[in-house]
């Protein structure tokens, strides 16, 4: 679940190079098991993970972004979507509100994605990252780290999406009242329209879940109709690229990109969650269990 985290920038002295080999041993950041994925996907987990653990052994604070290197390879061009955006540029700020869906709704028929994520689901994190390359495109936001979110937050909303990009049951997190254990308690005025809440607590909304306050803030109209709701997956997967883009973060880089993923839940376990499930859609390999660690 998304939570608050606030960036800025700083220079700082070159600190100690971290090799990719010694990331275990260096920090008590990474959980057992954080750099193991089959296959293709662990080199991927585990330079991102060494290159997390530089920032994490430098002077700079929390709240602090790194320097970019002197040097920088060029990133290879995205290869081309199945898709076509179906927004490219902003149409004016969206009404933000959650449309009542009708009964009998049936899930997608369109071919399934990689391993076996809805179709529907790859289309909108497709269009979200087309969208944020011409509105964001010093984010370098890609389709498989918003599946990945995705993935992690509800699977892809519970795996059953209609045509329109809603899922057939609407998706909710717990309300945050204390009751549950590792949970914040979330205590808010709002009105409860987007979460079905009428009471002095709140709960996580849609396939990516955000809090209704910063939905709000971000909210985002994916599919073009004026509307940004939480529970649409083509307007979920662009606010989510929306707030992890947000403060000039790079996700190219892997320090900032780790910075952008702790705003949806601060714990490295949720990080490398979401990481090896990023690469597992990018390669069409499963992740292991053990890059998996409990969140």
């Amino acid at each position: 679940m998304e939570g608050h985290h606030t960036v800025g920038r700083h220079r700082k002295p070159p600190v100690p190079k971290v090799r990719r080999g010694s990331v275990i041993a260096l920090t008590g950041l990474v959980p057992a098991g954080l750099a193991t994925v089959t296959g293709a996907g662990d080199g991927n987990i585990a330079d991102k993970l060494a290159a997390t653990v530089q920032h994490q052994l430098s002077n700079d604070s929390e709240e602090q972004l790194p320097e970019p290197e002197a040097a920088v390879i060029p990133a290879a061009a995205p290869e081309p979507l199945l898709h076509e955006a179906k927004q490219v540029a902003p149409v004016g700020p969206p009404e933000v509100k959650s449309v009542a869906q009708p009964d009998g709704r049936v899930p997608s028929a369109r071919a399934a994605g990689p391993l076996g994520m809805p179709g529907v689901a790859q289309d909108a994190y497709e269009n979200a990252e087309r969208i944020l390359a011409v509105e964001n495109p010093t984010c370098n936001m890609q389709w498989n780290l918003l599946a990945g979110i995705g993935r992690v937050e509800s699977t892809h909303g519970y795996g059953k999406i209609d045509d329109n990009g809603y899922p057939l049951e609407s998706v909710y997190g717990p309300i945050l009242d204390g009751r549950l254990a590792g949970n914040n308690v979330v205590a808010t005025s709002d009105g409860g329209d987007l979460d079905g809440l009428s009471g002095s607590y709140r709960r996580a909304v849609g396939p990516m879940q955000f809090l209704p306050e910063t939905w709000r803030k971000y909210a985002a109209d994916g599919n073009g109709d004026g509307v940004a709701d939480p529970q649409n997956m083509y307007d979920a997967a662009l606010t989510a690229g929306k707030y992890l883009c947000s403060g000039g973060l790079d996700m190219h880089d892997p320090g900032q990109q780790t910075r952008a993923i702790l705003r949806y839940n601060n714990s490295m376990a949720y990080v490398a969650n979401v990481m090896a499930w990023e690469t597992a859609y990018g390669s069409g390999i499963s992740p292991a269990a053990a890059a998996l660690p409990r969140i």
